[in-house]
């Protein structure tokens, strides 16, 4: 018998399918129709569209969230009072009356937005058969995903980086691509001229390349940088403040560190100089503001090591603090892990978590091969963690932060809200158009008994 002919086949193949419980369209939808150019059966996509993106959002997850309160700060007493406690004989005098150093640290709400938009003829043709199905439902769907991790970014944003190229023109800077996701359009910076050793005109970022180039635009006077300079290799951009959340680097930070420059060129030097978004004081080592410690290695990589680590969690609690939360990228979860490996004892591989917010630490066991904590400590490792730059405008490893979170906290003061717009005249498209906006802002209520490691090699 001569082999069948394959619509012989496929009929013989078929007899009795189409009376099956699933309906006659179950198998026969598109399974036959030919592509004329190629001969052979049409590709047939799913409607899911599946993420091939980082939309971890772990940070964000593991710090408390509260409800914005009626306030624009707070005050935090700084100092006991000079002399107004101390031994007093049976005759003597009593302490002189002092009062305490009240300090103040205002915190404002701020806005983050993200929207997308199709248009109707898009929606209409989606449906169709080949298309991704509703795709408003899929671009809305994405774009909640795409707003918290916008949010996670901006909490975790580096704040001090080297262009890395000469610059086109006077009011463009040039980063490594990993830099620039740390710079935010409507940030204010200022430029570290390293030519001249002086700090130039405050600027906003008017635009961020996806390649790292930042236009920015001096505020106020001429479209000139002080001294006629262009920003050029080996200058610093140091942020001043933010438009979006306040960045966890932002909020451990203090005068005086460096970034890849010599001596101390690349230092913030006073208040004025490049000052961070956090509380805008003069932040100098030791006092209430600064952090607990920064450790730095003024631009120079090197390894990571316990005594590091030790050190921010002795400041912390010397500092009367209890660090709650460990944050490193994963280049230093690893180095961490191998750095305990030779000290392990074995005894005994129960695997446990800690919680931190909504969020877990990775699955450890208690000889801490694979980490879950230091020292009691939940470590939680980000992707967005930010990096160090060194002297040579190569990018390192991901900084460490040592956090007590009983004094961090996300405040927020509107809950994410999606707005739709169907109004074709006002948009003088056919276009259908989402937006989600949250109004909130990160607060730290003691920055004394926060830390961080910088300059790590990754």
């Amino acid at each position: 018998m001569a082999n069948p002919s394959l619509a012989e086949y496929l009929a013989q193949s078929q007899r009795g399918m189409y009376q099956s419980v699933f309906g006659p369209d179950y198998l026969q939808k598109g399974v036959f129709t030919v592509d004329t150019d190629t001969n052979i059966f049409d590709t047939t996509y799913g409607r899911k569209v599946w993420q091939a993106l980082n939309n971890q959002t772990r940070f964000f997850n593991a710090i408390p969230r509260v409800v914005w309160g009626n306030t624009a700060g707070w005050r935090v007493r700084s100092d006991r009072g000079s002399q107004r406690s101390r031994p007093v004989t049976e005759v003597g005098s009593l302490p002189s009356v002092d009062v305490s150093q009240i300090e103040t640290i205002s915190s404002l709400p701020r806005i983050v937005s993200t929207t997308f938009g199709a248009s109707v003829k898009s929606v209409f043709t989606a449906q169709m058969e080949g298309g991704i199905g509703d795709v408003l439902a899929m671009e809305n769907e994405h774009a909640q995903l795409d707003h918290i991790k916008e949010i996670n970014e901006e909490i975790l944003a580096g704040g001090l980086y080297r262009v890395n190229a000469a610059a086109g023109d006077a009011f463009t800077a040039d980063f490594k691509p990993a830099a620039a996701k740390h710079f935010k359009i409507g940030d204010t910076i200022k430029l570290y001229d390293d030519g001249s050793n002086a700090w130039r005109d405050t600027a906003t970022v008017a635009s961020v390349s996806a390649a790292g180039e930042l236009s920015i635009r001096p505020v106020g006077g001429s479209e000139v940088w002080s001294g006629g300079v262009s920003a050029a290799a080996g200058d610093v951009v140091a942020i001043q403040s933010r438009a979006g959340f306040t960045s966890i680097d932002d909020v451990v930070a203090e005068l005086g560190v460096r970034v890849g420059a010599s001596g101390n060129n690349a230092a913030y030097t006073d208040g004025t100089d490049g000052q961070l978004a956090y509380n805008l004081t003069n932040r100098t080592v030791g006092l209430w503001n600064a952090a607990g410690t920064v450790l730095d290695n003024d631009g120079v990589g090197r390894d990571l090591s316990l005594n590091l680590l030790d050190t921010c969690i002795q400041k912390v609690r010397e500092n009367g603090g209890e660090p709650k939360l460990i944050l490193m990228g994963h280049d230093q979860y690893f180095k961490l892990e191998r750095l305990l490996n030779s000290q392990q004892r074995y005894m005994g591989q129960e695997e446990y978590q800690v919680g931190i917010g909504s969020e877990r630490t990775f699955p450890g066991t208690r000889t801490g091969l694979v980490l879950a904590t230091y020292m009691g400590i939940p470590i939680m490792p980000d992707a967005d963690v930010p990096k160090s730059v060194d002297s040579s405008d190569n990018v390192l490893g991901s900084n460490i932060y040592v956090l007590d979170t009983d004094y961090l906290e996300m405040a927020i003061a509107q809950p994410t809200q999606y707005v739709e717009n169907r109004d074709y005249f006002a948009a003088n498209q056919l276009i259908v158009r989402g937006l989600l906006y949250t109004m909130g802002e990160m607060r730290c209520k003691n920055i004394w008994v926060q830390a961080k490691i910088t300059d790590l090699n990754s």
